[in-house]
């Protein structure tokens, strides 16, 4: 090809991709965003209306052309605090955004959350995921939407996703987290539709893109990572971010798998207001600024595709808006206080994103009255089942998790599921709790209803931020968006013991707000809770003991297809007069042996959030004495609560001091004698019934 042959093909590309946007709404949607960043800096963040502030000049701009191409109304975007320029783009009224950023009524998330904190719902058309404090936390929700995008196109065979993508945004800082990592591995390795979108500002705060990646070029770096489509280039060019963007989506649209598109921007101000940039050269800060994106902007567009004059009046618009916007959110009264304590939990006010119940998800038939069927069965018989007959009745409910596909999971819970229901819908992961749990919140917040098993108690750590960032969505985007699922997660002791593999620990979840946390000691009670939970539209922990997957005592017959329970009702195991025992979990059949021959009402609670707070008051004031009775470490577990809360409402009606029995504050020892020393025995707790009743 000749040089003039180059030439004219690259004018013809030009042209092309000059006519591929709407460049007037390009250059109004930066002029907006550059003003709206101006009047924080220099009005909102002095008069202290605005408490936190980032600054997107220099990502404005790519972000912008990103947004305006994100049009098919399944899309879904997942930001972090430097993308109001794309939220912009996909529509969020200016008023909306100020509003939110002083912490007004209504809003992403009627005050409770920091400003820059977004989310878009948008039904009907493609959403801002709610993004999350933390850095990395973005990748794997985005990553489970794609997924979901792919399961509702590919195993429900819904063609309204066939050209659906999942975006996360993050910036070079990011890209050293488990989650950025973890997303990666699963949109390769099952060839998601997802774009990976880079910023790459040179600096995390700080830090130099060089400490987050070697030579501090992640698209280089990956450049043989299988499955993964790479683009990069100066996210400051009008025309060449266009073209890397228009690629990028066209490649992925294409359901040719995941690409990674890495854009050079410049970072104009501090990483926040506070921040004074003292690491930077007087020279860098120059550099960064000759690569300011409006004024390269300006002179691709004028006057090829616009004249100066309406290069102005864009500019004017954009302050007229930004000033009406001003006037609309300070007009935004202070959310009302008492109003902070709700939505933490479904109120049966529907969130307008997340959850199968908002696409007109038909009740089944359900009854608190167990139908006894056949034999006495196992706890991981009567998992399984339940699991299978969901499994059958809702197309939404998938099962995945590490060895759940042909091994059946490592206590055998879902053994033959994958074979009756295919490798779409019961499916192993790669071995990331990060990546599980957070591919979890991305399918539920597309609508399905997932069921992400956690191998062990312990394991269940390194998701933590995502197991919390799940349960506070609801309530941190005051409705707007909810990820109802149900996370198994096998734990306690069993055979022995060891630090790893036998951690109960509940109260951690039951400390992580918006999570409901459920702890059978039955079969029967297991199978009437998971239904619930599936059924639901809240997030649930089921909490699988290991040493009642399996026990006798814990075998009853399947109660029928139809059963379910209501969290925060507690059973009566054993009736009694002269004290009562609260316990749940392994506990209930050690104080059901040591009850035997005295006087004494033993209490599961079946779920500790919500928990039955009624019928442990009531029994106490009947008993006057309380023994609380767990698995778990004394110190600050959950018998704590229950203890404070019989101490602080039934003070008067007790004849003995509210008494627990625990675990030491051990890891669970190995060896079983030793396991046995740490534990509450029957044995222990018999002696500490005759100590209270006879007090």
């Amino acid at each position: 090809m000749t040089a003039a042959q180059r030439k004219t093909k690259a004018n013809v590309a030009s042209q092309a991709l000059s006519q591929a946007y709407d460049w007037k709404r390009v250059t109004y949607l930066l002029h907006l965003s550059r003003q709206l960043d101006e009047l924080e800096e220099k009005v909102l963040v002095p008069e202290k209306k605005v408490l936190y502030q980032f600054s997107a000049r220099g990502h404005d701009l790519a972000q912008i052309l990103l947004g305006l191409k994100l049009t098919d109304p399944n899309d879904a975007a997942c930001g972090y605090y430097r993308s109001r320029p794309l939220l912009l783009a996909l529509g969020v009224d200016p008023a909306e955004a100020l509003g939110s950023s002083m912490a007004r009524a209504g809003g992403y998330s009627d005050g409770r959350d920091i400003g820059v904190v977004f989310n878009y719902p948008n039904p009907g058309g493609p959403a801002a995921l709610p993004m999350c404090g933390g850095v990395g936390a973005q990748y794997t929700p985005t990553a489970g939407w794609a997924q979901a995008i792919h399961y509702r196109s590919q195993v429900m065979g819904d063609a309204n996703y066939d050209a659906a993508i999942g975006v996360v945004l993050g910036g070079d800082g990011s890209v050293a987290t488990n989650g950025f990592w973890a997303a990666l591995t699963i949109a390769t390795t099952q060839q998601l539709p997802m774009l990976f979108y880079i910023e790459d500002n040179g600096y995390g705060i700080s830090v130099p893109s060089t400490f987050q990646t070697p030579g501090g070029n992640i698209a280089a770096n990956l450049a043989s990572f299988e499955g993964l489509h790479i683009l990069s280039g100066d996210g400051s060019d009008p025309l060449e971010s266009a073209d890397l963007i228009q690629q990028a989506l066209e490649h992925v649209r294409g359901r040719k798998g995941p690409c990674l598109l890495r854009l050079k921007v410049p970072r104009l101000q501090g990483h926040s207001f506070q921040d004074t940039q003292t690491y930077k050269s007087a020279d860098f800060v120059k550099r960064e600024w000759a690569r300011d994106p409006l004024p390269r902007l300006r002179k691709f567009a004028v006057p090829k595709l616009m004249t100066a004059a309406e290069w102005d009046e864009l500019e004017e618009q954009a302050r007229q808006d930004v000033d009406q916007a001003r006037r609309a959110a300070e007009a935004r009264p202070v959310s009302e206080p008492e109003r902070v304590t709700r939505n933490v939990f479904f109120e049966n006010e529907l969130q307008q994103r997340g959850g199968q119940w908002l696409e007109n998800y038909p009740a089944p038939q359900s009854s608190e009255s167990a139908k006894p069927e056949g034999q006495r069965i196992n706890m991981v018989a009567a998992i399984r089942r339940t699991l299978d007959h969901e499994l059958a009745s809702n197309p939404k409910v998938v099962v995945f998790g590490e060895d759940v596909g042909p091994k059946g999971g490592v206590h055998a819970v879902t053994l033959g599921l994958q074979d009756k229901y295919g490798e779409g819908r019961v499916f192993d992961t790669s071995l990331s709790e990060e990546g599980i749990i957070g591919r979890a919140v991305g399918m539920a917040l597309a609508g399905l209803m997932p069921v992400p098993e956690i191998q062990f108690r312990k394991y269940a750590d390194p998701a933590v931020e995502q197991i919390n960032d799940c349960g506070t969505m609801r309530w941190r985007t005051a409705n707007r968006f909810a990820a109802p699922m149900v996370v198994r997660i096998p734990g306690g002791f069993f055979k022995c013991g060891d630090p790893w593999h036998s951690q109960t620990n509940e109260v951690q979840f039951v400390h992580s707000p918006g999570w409901k946390v459920v702890v059978p000691s039955n079969a029967e009670d297991a199978v009437g809770l998971l239904r619930t939970a599936l059924r639901g539209n809240d997030p649930v922990i089921f909490f699988e003991h290991r040493a009642m997957l399996d026990a006798a005592s814990a075998r009853r017959p399947y109660p029928g297809d139809d059963f379910v329970l209501p969290f925060g009702k507690a059973r009566s195991v054993t009736q009694g007069n002269d004290l009562t025992i609260v316990t749940w979990g392994a506990m209930v059949e050690r104080c059901e042996q040591a009850a035997e021959g005295r006087s004494v009402e033993v209490i599961d609670l079946r779920t500790l959030m919500p928990w039955d707070r009624e019928a442990v008051l009531t029994s106490v004031r009947r008993t006057h004495r309380c023994l609380i009775v767990h698995e778990d470490l004394g110190t600050a577990g959950f018998g704590a609560e229950i203890a404070a809360v019989v101490a602080d409402e039934a003070f008067m009606d007790l004849d003995a001091p509210v008494a627990r029995l625990t675990m030491p504050d051990i890891p669970s020892p190995h060896h079983p004698a030793l396991m046995e020393y740490a534990l509450p025995s029957v044995e222990g707790i018999r002696t500490k019934i005759d100590e209270l009743v006879s007090f």
